[in-house]
């Protein structure tokens, strides 16, 4: 595990998976990440790449060959991320492709994650390098950050939201039992920018979210200014999910989304797949910031 911190912030992420395990607000000692308990989700926060959710049949076509990678891709979980301590405000990891990788995802990727900190925020910088000399490469990327919710013992879980920057009129999609992308659109966000939670609203799955205006959502609660808000400005998809009956809730940016029903397989018609030229890079930010 490395850690870092300022006059306001401790971070620790955990050279496994690159994965986000604690934020720790120094001057209340308040947690904010989820703790990772096995019995209800053994996670604190993953980084998916390059897929997001699950592979109709566990496969995806390139060139008419057939390839597969784990549910969410396999950063999350991966042990052999190179990993250190850049400077006291930034932890940094790397992954790239070599003969294994090649076998489940054919390109020759570089993959790239700093976190950074500033002020009471943390910048999670995804860089993605494509070495290919010619050919371009397809891809998803998301986070998957999961927050303590609600913040403090004799709160509720309903006496939180999700608050939006704009007022959203925009649905959910249906999720099938093996994790695929239904064709039907579930009305969700009707003229509000307030998600209200309950403990019923993820009984069928993530709400995952297409066509939001808003590029900031914001755990909070009515009750004292405490919040956790996520700007996701390089991101077009949210998704927000836990497990029912869970206290924690995750707000989770996305490039791409799990394979819909109707999926050819073909990756680069995948939707929200991104496609990076050969001999080039992009860089897609979200940050995390404690309000309060």
């Amino acid at each position: 595990m490395l850690s870092i911190e300022n006059e306001f912030l401790k971070i620790s992420v955990q050279k496994t998976g690159a994965e986000l395990c604690s934020v720790l607000d120094k001057s209340t000692n308040q947690e904010y990440i989820w703790s990772g308990d096995p019995s209800v989700w053994g996670s604190f926060a993953p980084v998916l790449f390059p897929i997001i959710g699950c592979l109709k049949d566990n496969e995806f076509l390139v060139d008419g060959l057939s390839y597969s990678v784990p549910k969410h891709g396999f950063i999350r979980n991966n042990m052999d991320l190179e990993a250190r301590i850049l400077n006291e405000n930034t932890i940094k990891f790397c992954y790239k492709y070599n003969e294994n990788t090649l076998k489940n995802y054919p390109y020759l990727f570089e993959f790239v994650l700093q976190y950074v900190l500033e002020g009471r925020m943390i910048h999670l910088e995804h860089t993605i390098i494509n070495h290919h000399e010619e050919k371009p490469m397809y891809f998803s990327l998301g986070g998957h950050p999961g927050f303590n919710c609600p913040f403090f013992e004799g709160e509720k879980y309903e006496d939180y939201y999700i608050e939006f920057e704009q007022i959203e009129n925009d649905s959910t999609w249906k999720v099938t039992a093996d994790g695929l992308i239904d064709v039907t659109a579930v009305s969700c966000l009707e003229n509000t920018n307030r998600l209200q939670l309950h403990s019923l609203i993820f009984q069928n799955d993530a709400l995952i979210f297409k066509n939001l205006k808003s590029r900031k959502a914001t755990l909070k609660t009515d009750a004292h200014a405490l919040g956790v808000e996520v700007s996701f400005a390089d991101f077009n998809y949210l998704g927000i999910w836990a497990k029912p009956n869970a206290p924690f809730v995750c707000i989770e940016p996305w490039l791409g989304i799990s394979d819909s029903v109707t999926t050819t397989k073909d990756f680069t018609q995948k939707e929200g797949i991104q496609r990076l030229e050969a001999r080039n890079q992009q860089t897609f930010s979200y940050s995390i910031r404690l309000l309060g």
